[in-house]
């Protein structure tokens, strides 16, 4: 689930979403994707703040308290809300999804075997790692008894479930390519 791109959407909405479950400055939303949506859309702050600026243009959130320093405060207007809704109760407006790091898998006869191997292998590292870190967010956070926590619980549960299968998954490939005898190989074991 790491290292995907972020569709302009999709931050969009994400920033759209956390401030409809909780106002807040830039800096407090930021913490708080860290802390909880990284896993799900990972955000630079200049992203989330541009797309901060882009919300208030666009009339779905608004300037509620500006503090010491000039730090403003977010909420959600009606219209935010409503667009937010909107997006929830229509996937079909989903982009289709992309995997490329699959199709680097499927492209593997094409490269030496070796190569193909390490892909595999830090395909492999990659998804323990992700899981590794989904299980320190779950064991980390003291999980209230709300909706936003209880959701919020559901979309770790998923990113814990999809890195162990995919863990799994790599590991049987790596299994699988190991136990390969070297003449069905075919062209790649050919060198480029």
């Amino acid at each position: 689930m790491s290292g995907r791109s972020i569709s302009p959407v999709s931050l969009r909405i994400a920033a759209l979403g956390l401030l409809a479950q909780h106002p807040g400055s830039g800096y407090d939303l930021l913490k708080r994707f860290d802390q909880s949506m990284a896993n799900v859309w990972p955000a630079t702050q200049s992203q989330l703040y541009g797309e901060l600026n882009k919300l208030a243009d666009a009339g779905l959130i608004e300037v509620s308290d500006i503090g010491p320093r000039g730090r403003k405060e977010y909420r959600v207007t009606k219209a935010g809300r409503a667009e937010l809704v909107r997006w929830i109760n229509n996937p079909q407006d989903d982009p289709p999804s992309r995997r490329p790091d699959l199709l680097r898998v499927f492209l593997l006869p094409d490269a030496p075997a070796e190569d193909a191997r390490k892909y595999v292998a830090a395909f492999a590292d990659r998804a323990r790692d992700d899981l590794k870190r989904y299980e320190h967010v779950r064991d980390s956070v003291e999980w209230r008894d709300d909706d936003t926590d209880f959701f919020g619980r559901a979309a770790l549960e998923y990113g814990l479930h999809y890195a162990a299968m995919e863990a799994r998954w790599a590991r049987w490939l790596l299994t699988a390519i190991d136990e390969r005898p070297e003449n069905n190989l075919g062209p790649m074991v050919a060198s480029r």
